[in-house]
């Protein structure tokens, strides 16, 4: 089976799947064919440059490990309307605040993010279990063991990164926003 014929394949697996697929998984389903990694990666390769190009209304991008097809961005209002979606649901401030003390401290305890944030992060924390963006990942080992959390696949997914290390860095994250301030240039 040449790469040509593994391409309408993998995009027709890439379309039907509700999570990111892995090359390994890929390979499984296309192995008895002949296919290698090789193959599947160039495959790839190849899709994520063709959908890159303007004028498309998809994005092929690495989430989680694996791959996933994505709508292009500025399309959202679009599909809401198309779909029904009156309002998509956001994550507040707080929520947002507590998950990147948990991707930049990881693992976390709630004593520790209550002391950053300096309110009762409780709540917001429970929440953001319950939408299964942050788990439980252990006890430390102080006194009162408190509960350890990380962040899930489920996060990395949902901010479109492969891995966390994938996380700009904070000082990034300053400039950029300095960027945009009236008075950051």
């Amino acid at each position: 089976m040449t790469r040509d014929d593994l391409a309408p394949i993998i995009e027709a697996i890439l379309m039907t799947s509700h999570e990111p697929v892995k090359t390994g998984q890929m390979l499984e389903a296309l192995q008895s064919d002949g296919a290698t990694v090789d193959d599947i990666e160039a495959v790839l390769a190849s899709l994520q440059r063709e959908y890159a190009s303007p004028g498309r209304g998809i994005r092929l991008e690495r989430a989680a490990g694996g791959w996933r097809v994505v709508t292009a961005s500025g399309l959202d209002t679009y599909l809401r309307a198309f779909h029904g979606a009156a309002s998509r649901q956001k994550l507040s401030q707080a929520a947002l605040e507590v998950l990147a003390i948990a991707a930049y401290r990881q693992p976390v305890t709630l004593p520790e993010i209550n002391f950053i944030r300096g309110v009762n992060s409780a709540g917001v924390l429970r929440t953001l279990i319950d939408r299964k963006l942050l788990r439980v990942a252990g006890r430390k080992k102080v006194v009162g063991k408190p509960f350890l959390y990380r962040t899930t696949r489920e996060f990395l997914v949902h901010f479109g990164l492969d891995k966390p290390e994938d996380l700009p860095e904070p000082d990034e994250i300053t400039r950029e926003a300095s960027s945009f301030s009236p008075n950051g240039g």
